[in-house]
């Protein structure tokens, strides 16, 4: 994010800078000995002076990176409604010097800045608020900083368009919830369906749609309505599960982890849907070669997530076995699309793509070159080393705050890329082909499999008879 103030004049009112430097003004000055800087930038300091360091005073407003990345990484450490009562508080002892000092009259713009402090969270996280108690703490800060201000004055009327749009915020919110439910359903209610083979007539993915671009591109609207329901803190519960050794940890948010659940479902349930169509008996060389296509677009489009999904199903063992069907399919175009997604060198070839799908989303002259869907699972693996190799406190006790700057720095790149409105026109019959259609559980797969081409060594007739014993048993 820019390093830039997000403070109107029309808010502050006249008199009322809004430059906030980063690393300085009086909040900063005062508390240097619990902050430590390096080249103007905030590396760490304690959790009480990074508190301090958020709030403003009639002289200072923090920088809007801080605030959004103090705010993000907070909550590793101190549940947000304890955090925003700490801020109360030091609004409180702030607003009483003033009242107390000679420059009282600073008060109204001090208040100004609270309220400009409170309307950029409650923006950013407005999930923070959902709860009574959290807003009984918002009201009660902000009626006791409005009582300096006029009626009809500009800080009463900041606070008024607030509390106006959290409602909306938090309502659009639950609508993203009911959303996630709809999404998560169909995996839900496949259950019964993953225990047998779906039925011989049903229908396959080119009855309903023979054109990989078409294809790619609604798997792209099914990628970007599940990933945009996605927020910053959601994917902040990544590290609050992990840290186990922080004992002010923030416990994980079963309502904050059920869109990182059911995205990453997404892509397994793709992967399983991409081996049903390639396993059944007919048109397996003709569906290989179509399912290439698809990944191949999808690479074009800069959706990865699919991408990978789609190759990770033509790897499962089912399908990978199949090689009289391999033989007859023309694999110029998958070992491609397999050396971008190589391995190797920490995934280097796919991340050589990826920055090559930033850049370009970054300088689109079209919708179409704006959308960018990284591979999930890398992403959520990147988060994980970076939380590994780097502690959430130095030796000293101070918070590690370089560390998040760059969990930050990533996790507002990623919400960027999910925000992107998807410029494929949508074509419901499709989506729900590939949301509803039952696939095969892995054993069904390896039945298939093996009644379209038989084992070929001991290990495989082994795993044929056991598998056949298993059912027979089971009938």
């Amino acid at each position: 994010m820019p390093q830039t103030a997000l403070v109107l004049a029309s808010t502050l009112g006249p008199g009322c800078s809004a430059q906030g430097r980063p690393g300085m003004g009086e909040r900063g000055a005062r508390g240097s000995e619990d902050l430590v800087f390096q080249d103007g930038r905030l590396v760490s300091g304690s959790l009480e002076a990074l508190m301090e360091h958020l709030v403003p005073t009639a002289d200072y407003y923090p920088d809007r990176t801080y605030i959004f990345t103090f705010l993000l990484s907070s909550r590793v450490f101190i549940r947000p409604h304890d955090l925003l009562a700490r801020v109360g508080r030091i609004c409180l002892e702030q607003r009483r010097q003033l009242e107390a000092g000679p420059e009282k009259a600073k008060l109204k713009c001090f208040s100004a800045r609270v309220v400009q402090l409170l309307k950029e969270w409650t923006e950013a996280f407005p999930y923070d608020f959902q709860d009574e108690t959290v807003m009984a703490e918002l009201k009660a800060i902000t009626h006791r900083v409005a009582q300096c201000d006029e009626e009809g004055g500009t800080v009463k009327k900041a606070i008024a368009q607030m509390t106006q749009s959290l409602p909306l915020a938090l309502a659009a919110r639950g609508q993203r919830q009911e959303l996630r439910d709809k999404l998560c359903s169909p995996a839900l209610d496949r259950g019964p369906v993953l225990k047998a083979k779906p039925p011989a007539a049903q229908k396959d993915i080119l009855g309903v749609c023979c054109d990989p671009l078409v294809l790619a591109q609604q798997l792209t609207h099914i990628e970007l309505e599940r990933v945009g329901s996605i927020r910053p803190e959601d994917l902040m519960q990544i590290l609050s599960h992990m840290d186990s050794r922080d004992k002010h940890r923030c416990r994980g948010d079963p309502a904050k982890t059920r869109s990182l659940e059911a995205y990453d479902d997404w892509f397994d349930c793709l992967s399983m849907l991409v081996a049903t169509e390639v396993v059944k008996k007919k048109h397996r060389t003709r569906v290989l070669e179509f399912l290439i296509d698809v990944a191949r677009e999808c690479f074009n489009i800069g959706n990865f997530n699919s991408m990978m999904a789609i190759i990770s199903g033509m790897n499962l063992s089912p399908v990978a076995r199949l090689k009289k069907t391999w033989s007859k399919v023309k694999t110029a175009k998958f070992d491609v699309l397999e050396h971008h997604m190589d391995p190797s060198s920490n995934f280097c070839n796919y991340r050589t793509a990826l920055q090559g799908a930033m850049q370009r989303s970054q300088t689109a002259n079209s919708s179409r070159e704006k959308v960018v869907i990284p591979v999930f699972n890398l992403f959520v693996k990147d988060m994980y080393f970076l939380h590994k190799i780097h502690t959430n406190h130095l030796p000293n006790g101070h918070v590690n705050f370089k560390k998040f700057w760059e969990i930050s720095r990533q996790i507002h790149e990623f919400m960027a890329w999910t925000q992107v409105e998807c410029p494929f026109e949508k074509d419901k019959k499709i989506q729900s082909y590939l949301l509803t259609a039952p696939v095969y559980s892995e054993e069904a797969l390896f039945v298939a499999s093996f009644e379209s081409e038989g084992p070929e060594n001991h290990m495989e007739k082994d795993s044929w008879k056991a598998l056949r014993t298993t059912l027979l048993n089971r009938a």
